[in-house]
């Protein structure tokens, strides 16, 4: 058993004995052990048996923080408001306001105002009916403890920095504060978000542990430490031949640590990409040798982008299923594009170019200026069009947002896939051909079925819909030929067919997942089974 056991461990059975409390700063410090080897030998020993816990204690730290490095080399706000109103007094100027000492002393109005505070209560400062801040004992009297109180403020910061500059952690234990320093500390220092406090408050507990003891009452440590002894083990042995050792020669007096060959080999994870990030670069490399040419945009959009430029009413309930984020600042954008925002308008009141009579109600022009997340992927296929070459053909990867009840198959936030073909070919057999490889070649769907459906933006308008071996039939997206009133307004006047698919759900198809919550899970051990399966 000796000859497998770790020289860290071995180290610390020859070094103690029955009765000492260790503790993983005492082993470290006496033993001259690296930072965690002494964790490392305490939990080995304790899985074995030989060591166990004897009790827990939690211990109070004080930590300087950026603020109180600032109060350390440039004194505390108090120290330095005293000290601009006496040089003020001195030269016989007027006495200053508080946003003047903010701004001559770099802090923030808070900082100032709490400074303030702290010593009006002091009776050390005060403000007359102006507003300016005084000093209410006189000059002579400010070096005397008896007659200016702030000095013992002063004196137990000083006396506690002096305490942190002779700790070697950089940590002030509570335990060396007196009750006075305590009582003051606290109101400077904070546990948590402490970057508004000159300290951060730091609990740590401290685990002491001490040689098991047998029912029969011998110490299998003690036994241990005899047997390491008797087979001449120091806990000093060469564990690794290194090139500097081999070139001086000092490995010619070293003992050699022995190895057990049996022992299984560490665990070797080499890094992947992550299966749904794969699945997504797989897709795009797909479209682009197909010759379309990828898209993009901002996650903020006006509602005029996202829904009026795709022929989506203001006031119609097809606006419901898209229950989109806000943003409160800014709540809108400073202007729409020209003549886009004039030709939808026209295309929403009247029909405009497009030969429809449009929606028939006053377009508002402050409203599709508001500010949202997008809901859709369409939305960059309407920016894309006044700029397409025809004919052309573009796609994009979207992340989108809708507020949604997360299940199987909803999330808040997802991918679409977003893509338009242009031509005087196009028509609805070009874009069924789309959808079909879509469905079986990315999804990898065995069962595909086409469904009429409605989108205020295309006609004819189709939904497609594939099986899950678990699920069942479900929505993989929406697709159809764009109206006029969306391609005449923004200059097109060729056919346009588009499709927005959900690629989350294509990938559940792929990578074999029944939850589309998986796609995004932090189980490291998961992502790599669904990486391994996908290969």
């Amino acid at each position: 058993m000796v000859k497998n056991l770790h020289p860290l461990e071995v180290r610390v059975l020859l070094s103690y004995k029955k009765g000492d409390e260790l503790t993983v700063e005492k082993i470290e410090k006496e033993l001259e052990l690296k930072s965690g080897n002494g964790n490392q030998a305490l939990s080995w020993l304790a899985a074995k048996e030989l060591v166990s816990i004897v009790r827990r204690e939690t211990s109070v730290f004080y930590e300087l923080t950026g603020m109180g490095q600032e109060w350390k080399e440039k004194g505390s706000p108090e120290e330095r408001m005293l000290e601009i109103i006496r040089q003020r007094i001195n030269k016989m100027e007027d006495s200053p306001r508080l946003p003047e000492l903010a701004e001559i002393l770099k802090m923030e109005n808070k900082d100032i105002g709490s400074a303030f505070g702290n010593l009006s209560k002091l009776g050390v400062l005060t403000m007359n009916e102006e507003k300016k801040v005084t000093i209410t004992i006189s000059l002579e009297d400010f070096e005397n403890p008896q007659k200016n109180p702030v000095l013992a403020h002063f004196r137990l910061i000083k006396a506690i920095f002096q305490k942190l500059i002779s700790s070697e952690q950089g940590l002030i234990p509570e335990a060396l504060l007196s009750e006075e320093e305590k009582t003051f500390i606290a109101g400077i220092s904070k546990k948590r978000g402490a970057s508004d406090a000159a300290f951060r408050q730091i609990e740590k507990e401290t685990v002491f542990y001490s040689f098991c003891i047998a029912e029969d009452g011998t110490v299998p440590a003690e036994e241990a430490a005899l047997a390491l002894r008797s087979a001449g083990i120091s806990g000093e042995e060469i564990g690794v031949l290194t090139q500097e050792m081999l070139e001086s020669g000092s490995w010619k007096n070293k003992s050699f640590r022995s190895y057990n060959v049996k022992v299984p080999p560490t665990r070797l994870i080499p890094g992947r990409s992550n299966p749904y990030a794969k699945f997504l670069e797989d897709v795009k490399d797909k479209l682009v040798s197909l010759g379309f040419e990828e898209f993009d945009g901002p996650l903020v959009e006006t509602e005029f982008w996202n829904s009026d430029a795709l022929f989506m009413p203001q006031f119609h309930s097809a606006r419901d299923i898209h229950d989109v984020y806000r943003l409160d600042e800014p709540t809108h954008a400073k202007e729409i594009e020209e003549p886009w925002l004039s030709n939808i308008a026209k295309a929403h009141e009247n029909g405009g170019e497009s030969g429809s009579r449009g929606w028939n109600y006053e377009f508002d022009r402050d409203f599709t200026r508001r500010l949202i997340l997008r809901s859709q992927g369409t939305v960059l296929s309407s920016k894309m069009l006044p700029k397409a070459k025809i004919p052309g053909k573009y796609f994009g990867i979207v992340r989108c947002f809708r507020y949604d009840q997360v299940d199987a198959t909803h999330l808040p936030d997802f991918y679409q896939t977003e893509g338009i073909v242009l031509g005087e070919d196009v028509n609805l057999r070009t874009l069924l051909g789309m959808l079909e490889m879509f469905a079986t070649e990315v999804a990898g769907a065995q069962d595909v079925r086409y469904v009429p459906g409605y989108f205020p933006f295309t006609e004819p308008s189709i939904e497609v819909h594939i099986k899950h071996p678990v699920l069942g039939w479900f929505e993989m997206g929406g697709s159809g030929l764009f109206r006029p009133e969306v391609t005449e307004s923004l200059g097109i006047k060729v056919p346009v067919a588009a499709w927005g698919l959900g690629i989350d759900r294509m990938a559940m198809m792929t990578l074999g997942i029944k939850d589309i919550r998986e796609l995004f899970s932090n189980d490291i051990e998961n992502v790599r089974l669904r990486r391994s399966i996908n290969n």
